[in-house]
């Protein structure tokens, strides 16, 4: 085998196959072809080798031999440990070169883990850390939890307006055809959110209950589904029911309906709010801090990265997303509507924030090995019981589970960020 890097973010590894590999090849796509073959005076299955090759040619075999050799070489690319594989392989090998009974080259070319060049990535600066919660703060989450206690009553008058809330059906067409995800029965919905496709909410205000409309909108031009952007549609709707919040009054009892332990008087509350905000004041604050400083280490450094990497993290991003439409039971692309995106703009961000993860995550590491930050046997046993108990495990179940490795990094990795924060300078 002879290995090269091509590349930062690509290895070449290059094999000779022998005519006995080869033929190793040729013996396993025979034993699967025949399989499936029937020729005149032999049942399935049971074709000489001979007669096989002399109907089909040994060449029909050649790919599927190839495919059987391929998989033996690749194991031996991950025997190379100066570099990490992060994606699929391409083969590099010309296939009318080849000739039964002479060696022949195959080449394996992996994307791999491209080395960081770090650039200057203490000393970032930062605007002082604001930890005090003003009276303003705390007046405004006193009135949110208010508005969040607020229970949902029957309107007295039955005429659909701006913040009511309406629970309605609703099926949209296109020149008179249903379209997919266009349907819901019972939908709630506050009139003026502007969750919908604009025009819709505008389009149902004065509605009474029982009453049934025909809702006329345009979908946007860079609508994400391609076969509606820019259509005219029709959402009939029948409304049913209308509720308004119905506020609290902020008052002891209020209060003592909250169950906050310790907190029974409105004074109480204040000092438990101003209190609740000065924590996560701290908690916002100190990732201020840790973005600043990674985003500047980031900026200092050069890395090429491999696109397989940023693929893969796209991919585990939108399959985030649609696990969240599926807990709302809500089709995927209304899902991403309901975000404020089109799927353009969807796709562009998943890209964007890809991006940002691969290169955040390997800059972190290259920090953490220019700074020999490794992990110590306590912080070890720490880590697995800190997830030992996250996850109300034993450490031995978690250390079962978890490689030694992988904790080994993450403890290195969280002592890197914790460099990097403590070298922000605030200005």
């Amino acid at each position: 085998m002879k290995f090269e890097k091509i590349s930062t973010n690509r290895a070449k590894f290059t094999f000779e196959v022998t005519p006995h590999e080869f033929e190793h090849g040729l013996d396993h796509a025979f034993d699967k072809a025949v399989q499936n073959v029937e020729v005149k005076g032999f049942r399935k299955g049971k074709v000489p080798r001979t007669i096989f090759e002399q109907k089909f040619g040994v060449e029909s075999l050649y790919e599927d031999a190839l495919n059987h050799v391929i998989g033996h070489l690749y194991q031996q690319v991950f025997e190379e440990k100066s570099v990490v594989v992060v994606g699929e392989p391409q083969i590099d090998l010309d296939f009318n070169a080849i000739k039964r009974g002479e060696n022949f080259d195959i080449a394996i070319i992996v994307p791999i883990k491209p080395e960081v060049t770090l650039g200057e990535y203490k000393g970032a600066e930062a605007k002082a850390k604001d930890l005090v919660a003003t009276n303003d703060e705390v007046e405004a989450e006193i009135k949110t939890l208010l508005n969040q206690n607020a229970s949902l009553e029957a309107k007295e008058t039955d005429i659909l307006e701006n913040g009511d809330t309406a629970i309605f059906d609703f099926e949209g067409s296109v020149d008179g055809v249903p379209f997919d995800g266009g349907k819901a029965e019972n939908y709630e919905l506050v009139i003026g959110s502007n969750q919908f496709i604009p025009g819709f909410e505008d389009g149902m205000l004065g509605l009474k209950i029982g009453e049934s409309r025909d809702v006329n909108v345009k979908f946007p031009d860079q609508y994400q589904a391609e076969n509606l952007a820019g259509k005219d549609a029709v959402f009939k709707v029948v409304l049913h029911e209308i509720k308004t919040a119905k506020g609290e009054t902020l008052n002891d009892e209020f209060v003592q309906n909250l169950k906050r332990e310790g907190v029974n008087t409105v004074e109480e509350l204040k000092a438990d709010v101003k209190k609740s905000i000065e924590s996560r004041k701290e908690a916002q604050e100190n990732d201020r801090v840790v973005g600043t400083a990674v985003k500047f280490a980031c900026d200092n450094a050069t890395v090429d990265i491999p696109q397989e990497m940023i693929d893969q993290e796209i991919k585990q991003l939108r399959q985030n997303v649609e696990n969240q439409a599926k807990q709302y039971k809500i089709d995927f692309e209304m899902f991403v509507q309901l975000n404020g995106l089109t799927m353009e703009q969807f796709n562009a961000e998943m890209e964007k924030q890809a991006k940002e993860r691969v290169l955040t995550s390997l800059v972190i590491e290259a920090v953490a090995k220019q700074e020999n930050l490794v992990a110590t046997e306590e912080e070890i046993n720490a880590k697995y019981q800190e997830i030992a108990d996250m996850y109300k495990l034993t450490v031995d179940q978690v250390k079962a589970q978890l490689d030694q490795t992988a904790i080994e990094n993450e403890v290195s990795f969280n002592k890197a960020i914790d460099l990097l924060a403590s070298s922000v300078k605030a200005v």
